[in-house]
């Protein structure tokens, strides 16, 4: 036992890996082996067998041949007697002809006190056959049923993973870092600048207890990932994995849980056995909410499985000492529907928020993920983490690794700013399509378009438009592409009136131009009208004055309530029904009163999105002074336009020139009219929480 604790967590990985190589490897050799012992028995039992040359005739044929003296010999045995005929008999065998045979076989129907007394007398010539042990073949008959439980035992063992036994169901599930696996460090890992020092912290723990034990510090019995998904917390998991020098074991919130009852709290016991065995270590368990979800309600009756298993791990992280050195980090994005009982001190001391990064962290993390990659040197990664607020860092992940499948799809050297920019573009607003829209569908969109950025441009409180495209990306038909001064963590009233107003600007431009609503603006009415009930019911923003009126939207499967309650009378609900309408009114108004005041800029702007397609920064700010935009200004398409315009090519495309490092970062916000059945979710609440 103490040679295996003086083994590194790499070492003591590789020999229980190398002990479940070896048991397979046995069971195989085993299954093996009997196949081919059975095999030989068939065959020596099949090639070894005597050819039967007897001719098989009745008893009472016997019995006359023995009264007529044609028997020569015979040999008797338990049940049959083998003879030889004096002379030739004629036997025919099925339809056959007639064969003389001089030599026969009978099976004797039952027992004949006087048969020998017989044959002596006719001078027949006996012997006898030892009573035969078929041992062969009874194994042969049995070899069907050996067979398949050597059969059933090895599939168990393969399911089993070469655990201990068929019947190790409680045997956790949990695996031990290392081996083969890439090595992740803290340098690694970039973005969440609080969330690394309270981990190295814990590791310098593991490495140096005396430096923090002299001043009366513990161990911190857990530590508690949160954040929304992509923001890095399974990878600082795997970097603590990386920098500890004491054994990690990993392992999801979902190995616990199981069909068979008990199976969870015997693998929680069974985890943290083997932490004890080898502390000083590191428990993570990732996605903690699959195990650790409130205990409530929820629906249908009986016992829960999942509590169960639930209290047996929060005995288990009470229930050992600081100074065994066993750490438990856990990660979840929902840390809302966990138990109050696993939050608390004592279990989960720190609670590490894993937020999207910064626009430094973002740079940063940029940095990382192109380490390995050929850039141009017209690359700027902080314009590029400028351009992309919001992104966490799988998305930023997401989009140096698009960038470097555009580059080599087209067979670029190396990967240039614009394809950067156009992967960014791809995952943010989604893919070009190309599909056929009529002129006058093609006219509206873009009025619609020119309107979002019209109202943008003309309310200060609001973002300014970076870019506006009526080619269709994703689900949408065409988008306006927003940039904020700064990240923002809050939102004024002002902000969130203009963002109202800028988000119905679409379909004002097309009720001032056509005298017609389309369909195409749902998404945008969606967003405003959730904006106005947010300014209303939980931010306090209109007359009803600070009280909070929105209601819990618990699911119902969390252990919560089961009816959503809600906390106001009837009177209130027509007041905050009237209040989101005077909000909504309020700002289409205020949206057609610009678009009817600069509808001139309105329409030199829709004529242009008609020709050009795609308008960049540069391209707005000479038209809203007035000039005219020349052909030979605008940029060279990207492919993809080029193929889906190769019927025109006398168009030119507007795509986004390479912004300056000066340039204002791009807020991740898009205005875009949609088709009448399409909802662009996964930007839809971008604008509008704080």
């Amino acid at each position: 036992m103490s040679d295996d604790r003086n083994q590194s967590p790499d070492q003591r990985n590789d020999s229980g890996e190398d002990k479940k190589n070896t048991q397979r490897r046995k069971a195989k050799t085993l299954v093996m082996w009997v196949i081919l012992i059975m095999l030989s028995m068939v065959f020596v039992q099949i090639f070894s067998r005597s050819r039967s040359e007897e001719a098989q005739i009745s008893f009472s044929d016997f019995r006359q041949h023995l009264a007529n003296d044609n028997i020569l010999a015979v040999t008797i045995s338990e049940k049959t007697i083998v003879g030889e005929f004096k002379s030739g008999v004629p036997i025919r065998v099925g339809t056959g002809p007639e064969i003389i045979e001089t030599q026969f076989k009978v099976n004797i129907p039952f027992e004949d006190p006087d048969l020998v007394y017989d044959l002596e007398e006719k001078g027949v010539e006996i012997s006898a056959r030892p009573k035969s042990t078929h041992w062969l073949s009874y194994l042969l008959t049995l070899f069907p049923y050996i067979f398949i439980i050597v059969f059933i035992l090895f599939i168990f063992r393969q399911m089993q993973g070469g655990q201990k036994g068929i019947f190790s169901f409680g045997k956790s599930k949990a695996k031990m870092a290392g081996g083969d696996r890439p090595k992740v460090t803290f340098k690694d890992v970039a973005g969440v600048t609080e969330a690394k020092v309270d981990l190295q912290e814990i590791v310098e723990f593991l490495k140096e207890p005396e430096k923090f034990k002299k001043f009366g510090a513990r161990l911190p019995k857990g530590a508690l990932l949160l954040g929304p998904p992509g923001t890095g917390k399974t990878l600082l998991a795997r970097a603590v994995a990386g920098e500890a020098e004491v054994p990690f074991f990993t392992m999801s919130g979902s190995d616990f849980v199981e069909m068979f009852v008990g199976i969870g709290a015997s693998r929680v016991r069974d985890l943290f056995d083997q932490g004890k065995k080898n502390a000083p270590c590191i428990i993570f368990i990732d996605e903690m909410d699959a195990v650790g979800r409130h205990r409530g309600a929820g629906l249908g009756g009986g016992h829960d499985e999942r509590e169960q298993t639930l209290n047996q791990l929060l005995v288990e992280m009470d229930g050992f000492d600081a100074n065994d050195g066993v750490i438990l980090i856990a990660a979840t994005n929902r840390p809302d529907v966990l138990d109050p009982a696993l939050l608390r001190p004592g279990r989960f001391d720190r609670h590490i928020v894993v937020d999207r990064p910064d626009v430094r962290g973002r740079e940063d993390i940029l940095r990382i993920k192109s380490n390995n990659k050929p850039m141009a040197e017209s690359v700027s990664l902080r314009t590029l983490a400028r351009l992309s607020p919001g992104m966490s860092g799988a998305d930023l992940e997401n989009v140096v690794n698009e960038a470097a499948l555009l580059a080599a799809r087209e067979d670029h050297s190396m990967i240039t700013m614009e394809d950067l920019e156009r992967a960014k573009d791809k995952i943010v607003l989604g893919a070009e399509r190309k599909i056929i829209i009529s002129d006058e569908e093609k006219k509206i969109i873009a009025y619609h378009e020119a309107g979002h950025t019209m109202i943008q441009e003309l309310i200060p409180e609001i973002d300014n438009t970076h870019m506006v495209t009526i080619v269709s990306r994703g689900r949408a038909l065409g988008v306006t592409y927003s940039l904020p001064a700064e990240d923002l963590y809050l939102y004024a009233r002002k902000r969130c009136q203009g963002d109202i107003t800028g988000l119905l600007g679409g379909q004002a431009a097309e009720k001032i131009v056509f005298d017609e609503l389309t369909s195409g603006a749902s998404n945008d009415i969606e967003r405003a009208t959730d904006l106005a009930h947010r300014m209303v019911c939980d931010w306090g923003m209109s007359e009803l004055g600070p009280i909070f009126l929105g209601g819990k939207n618990e699911e119902v499967f969390l252990g919560r309530e089961i009816v959503q309650s809600r906390n106001h009378s009837d009177q209130t609900a027509l007041k905050i029904d009237q209040e989101v309408r005077g909000i909504i009114d309020s700002c289409r108004n205020r949206a057609e009163t610009l678009l009817q005041q600069n509808i001139d800029i309105l329409h030199a702007m829709s004529d242009a999105l008609l020709e050009f397609e795609t308008l960049d920064r540069d391209q707005l700010d000479r038209l809203f002074r007035g000039e005219k935009l020349e052909p030979e200004e605008t940029l060279e398409p990207i492919s993809s336009d080029e193929e889906r315009r190769e019927s025109a090519p006398e168009e030119a495309s507007d795509s986004k020139e390479e912004e300056p490092s000066e340039t204002p970062p791009v807020v991740e916000k898009e205005v875009a009219i949609q088709a009448s059945d399409d909802r662009v979710e996964a930007e839809r609440s971008r604008t509008s929480e704080s």
